[in-house]
């Protein structure tokens, strides 16, 4: 009997010894978790109730100038989006504008980085003065394009294309879409340009030197090296750029209100048209959900891609 005593406390003893560690270890990951967790929950409240509230106007009829409380309909605001011929057009025009705004932004924030890369005098200036447009407020450069290059009257373009001999254009009425584009890609480039001269200055010049030694000219170097190693830099800013466009209300309702007849409106300032125009807050909710449907579908493969390359990176 006093074997099996001395064989229990043995037991017992070599079995607490692993509890009593795995009770510590996990005492000290919540003892680091605690202070995250008031962020956490603010967090979630922040963006996760919002949601939640929103799917739940989606499913009722809720006119604020009915003077009348919601009413659950279903999914029949849903139904009615996919035969609003004007919401589907805002979804064709989001593409468009989306792609154009990328596109161009890439191409002109590529185009400076590879001159501002290269030593000049002045390039410290140079580089201050190119990245100072993504530091100003949209509603700000929405307003200074619209008075200052847009107007037909007193506008530098208006100056340009009757100096041309083209007369007056007037930019926001006959090019709405490509007027909406360039101040976007303007304002984007800037961005682009930080991240694209970063990804140049990462690159090793020993790499370039050998390659330039042995007869490789400059654009094939361009071509064959440096846009392979920037090609995370690209994707990732291609990516960020198209998450501000899509939710680009400031600059359409300045600049051109979303006309003429709805032709650069995009579904985040359709969604706000429905809300704050119509005051159809069902509709609106039903709207912005399906919006946010399309977002993710359009971000996700980016975002696949992006964290593919990353972990490439990683284990090099």
């Amino acid at each position: 009997m006093l074997g099996g005593c001395v064989m229990s406390a043995v037991t017992t003893g070599i079995g607490v010894g692993p509890l009593v560690r795995r009770a510590a270890v996990r005492r000290a990951k919540w003892g680091r978790r605690l202070p995250l967790l008031p962020a956490l929950l603010f967090v979630i409240a922040l963006t996760q109730l919002p949601f939640v509230l929103t799917l739940w106007f989606s499913l009722h009829h809720w006119n604020l100038l009915a003077m009348s409380p919601p009413r659950f309909i279903g999914l029949r605001n849903y139904v009615f989006a996919f035969g609003d011929s004007t919401f589907l057009g805002t979804i064709l025009h989001t593409l468009v504008m989306t792609v154009s705004i990328v596109f161009c932004a890439l191409v002109a924030g590529g185009l400076m980085a590879l001159g501002l890369n290269r030593p000049f005098p002045g390039r410290a200036v140079i580089r201050t003065l190119a990245v100072t447009p993504f530091f100003i407020m949209p509603v700000a450069a929405a307003l200074f394009w619209k008075t200052a290059l847009y107007n037909p009257t007193f506008g530098l373009f208006g100056a340009l294309t009757a100096s041309l001999g083209l007369g007056r254009i007037d930019w926001l009425s006959a090019h709405p879409v490509l007027s909406v584009v360039l101040i976007s890609a303007w304002q984007w480039s800037a961005f682009v340009l930080m991240i694209i001269l970063a990804g140049l200055q990462s690159f090793p010049e020993e790499v370039e030197e050998a390659a330039a030694v042995d007869g490789a000219s400059r654009l094939h170097i361009l071509w064959r090296l440096v846009l392979p190693h920037l090609r995370p830099f690209l994707e990732l800013s291609g990516l960020l750029v198209a998450m501000y466009v899509l939710e680009n209300v400031a600059v359409i309702s300045l600049l051109t209100g979303g006309g003429p007849a709805y032709a650069t409106t995009n579904l985040s300032y359709y969604v706000y048209l429905q809300a704050f125009s119509a005051f159809d807050m069902g509709r609106a909710s039903a709207y912005g959900m399906i919006a946010l449907i399309i977002a993710i579908a359009l971000v996700t493969p980016l975002l696949r891609v992006v964290a593919g390359i990353l972990r490439e990176e990683g284990r090099r």
